[in-house]
């Protein structure tokens, strides 16, 4: 708690970190509210939910060789504020593209508004390691797993009781309003120019084919130089698999399967079941942080997120589902503290951009690839039993492959070069 307090004394860092909550605050409130509305307008049609999760995931896939680039190329400040302006703006076109009802331009500004957050958080956590010092980024981990267990504990379900209580319109009003608040956070930081250009000035004329194409190769050769990366970036595509399950199978298997006529409510309460789960995890993760090795960590917590995601397919009571969710969530913070603590100090600053930028792009190819076979294939020919099956095995596969490779690097730290240009040199 004393590290936490401590960071918190940094003024830079805590209102970069409230600009960060406030952002994804505000994506939740909206997508949840907005995914209750193709349940409640559309329930026979099951795959619009899908198609909305879709909206979120695929843009990476457009702008995976930009996002990273611009995030070590470009202010990295500029970046970030500018994203949030403009993902607020696209907030309230998206009220609009609803009024119509023609769901084609619906669609086309939640992809929009999508593809311009994903340059958000690339700039962000390259500043956020510029910011701290090395032996912070665990707690700073440990802090977003917290904050990320608060949204899992009260986001879904305040997006749910704004739905009820002021509608999809007043929800979406409130999502933009706080990415104008974040963008107001983010403009009036004091942050300096070795960490938002690390890379020195260059502007956006200076971004053409020629030089994207030479620094994504640079990020591309800094990662299979450095087997730690190759093989955690394995791992990360494993992860789009069980980001698209979940994204989905909590709703559906309440709706289809356990509890047809009451899914939005007991939707909420499970969610802060399982943020509460996440929460307590979170204290946990930091506390173990300074004590165990992160990689340990991370494996213990897939291993065992796994078990119990496959056992979940098995429920057959909501609150049977509601304890094996908590176990879910209480293990789940190993993971994300581990790789999220560990990920900083192996990642020369001046690449970070650019290795986000091959992880967002494989992570959300899985995703978009889960969410497409269970938009095609449920429930016209699987279960919602298998697509548990499906998220807990990619969990435990995740887990047993880090459990091999992983210690072969644990002390990979010390021989990572210091620069791009170093990586190269030893191709």
């Amino acid at each position: 708690m004393k590290k936490i307090l401590g960071l918190f004394q940094n003024q830079t860092y805590r209102n970069l970190f409230l600009a960060n909550v406030l952002s994804q605050l505000g994506s939740i409130i909206g997508m949840t509210a907005f995914t209750l509305y193709l349940l409640d307008r559309f329930s026979s049609q099951p795959a619009y939910a899908t198609i909305t999760e879709m909206m979120y995931s695929l843009p990476t896939l457009f702008v995976f060789f930009l996002v990273g680039v611009f995030a070590d190329k470009l202010d990295r400040q500029r970046i970030a504020y500018s994203c949030d302006l403009i993902c607020a703006a696209l907030s309230l076109a998206l009220l609009l593209a609803i009024s119509t009802g023609w769901m084609p331009l619906v669609f086309f500004f939640l992809f929009l508004r999508s593809a311009v957050q994903k340059f958000f958080f690339p700039a962000e956590h390259s500043m956020v390691q510029g910011i701290l010092k090395s032996e912070d980024y665990a707690t700073a981990a440990g802090l977003n797993q917290m904050v990320n267990s608060l949204f899992m504990l009260f986001g879904s379900g305040i997006g749910v009781v704004l739905y009820w209580t002021i509608g999809l319109y007043g929800a979406i009003i409130i999502d933009a309003t706080t990415f104008i608040i974040s963008a107001f956070l983010i403009r009036k930081l004091s942050i300096k120019e070795s960490v938002r250009l690390p890379n020195g000035k260059h502007s956006l004329k200076d971004i053409n084919y020629p030089f994207i194409y030479e620094s994504f190769k640079e990020g591309l050769v800094y990662i299979l130089k450095h087997k730690l990366l190759l093989t955690l970036i394995f791992g990360f595509f494993l992860f789009g698999i069980v980001n698209g399950g979940f994204s989905v199978m909590t709703l559906f298997i309440l709706k289809y399967k356990i509890a047809p006529d009451s899914y939005e409510e007991l939707s909420a309460i499970l969610g802060i079941i399982f943020g509460a789960g996440a929460l307590m995890g979170g204290f946990l993760a930091s506390v173990w942080s300074q004590k165990m090795k992160l990689y340990k960590m991370a494996i213990l917590g897939l291993l065992l997120s796994g078990a119990f995601t496959f056992a979940s397919a098995f429920a057959t009571s909501f609150w049977v589902l509601a304890s094996l969710f908590f176990c879910v969530g209480f293990v789940l913070p190993l993971v994300n503290v581990g790789i999220g603590g560990w990920m900083p100090s192996i990642v020369d600053p001046k690449m970070m951009g650019r290795v986000q930028g091959w992880i967002s792009p494989l992570t959300m190819l899985a995703q978009s690839m889960m969410l497409g076979f269970i938009a095609f294939s449920f429930p016209a020919y699987i279960s919602i039993e298998v697509l548990y099956w499906i998220v807990g095995t990619s969990l435990m596969i995740v887990g047993v492959f880090y459990g091999v490779k992983l210690p072969k690097y644990a002390n990979t730290k010390a021989t990572i070069p210091q620069s791009a240009a170093e990586a190269n040199a030893t191709v």
